[in-house]
Parts: structure tokens; C-alpha cells; sequence
């Protein structure tokens, strides 16, 4: 399959059309409003005060090693 995909030449309209659609794509979703509740949940990360940076970059011990 990759060595189809190889053998193809690129068509620059085609790949500018691709880009255009992916760029309004994303700039419409970049343009909604934040949900409520990802609101509501960042005001209380907020009011819960700051994390110490030890407990921050702690993880139980899962990954890191």
C-alpha cells in the first residue's frame, strides 16, 4: 500500500484544497465557546489553590522509570 501511495505524484490544487478544508475546519471548532462544564471544572482547580510542585510531578510511580 505505501509503495502505491509512493508511485502517485502529489496534485498541488488537490492537497490545497485539503488544507483549506482542514484549516476551517479546525478555525470553526477553535471559534465555539468552551463547554459549561469545563468551565465550572477549571474555576474549581482554580479555588482549590495550587499544587505543590512534589505532589504535581508525583504519579504513584506509574511511567517514569
Amino acid at each position: 500500500m505505501a509503495r502505491i501511495m509512493a508511485d502517485r505524484r502529489r496534485n498541488p490544487d488537490l492537497d490545497r484544497e485539503i488544507d483549506d478544508s482542514l484549516k476551517r475546519a479546525f478555525d470553526k471548532l477553535a471559534s465555539e465557546p468552551v463547554p459549561d462544564r469545563f468551565t465550572a471544572l477549571l474555576d474549581r482547580l482554580r479555588a482549590s489553590g495550587p499544587v505543590p510542585r512534589d505532589a504535581a510531578s508525583s504519579d504513584g510511580g506509574a511511567g517514569d522509570e
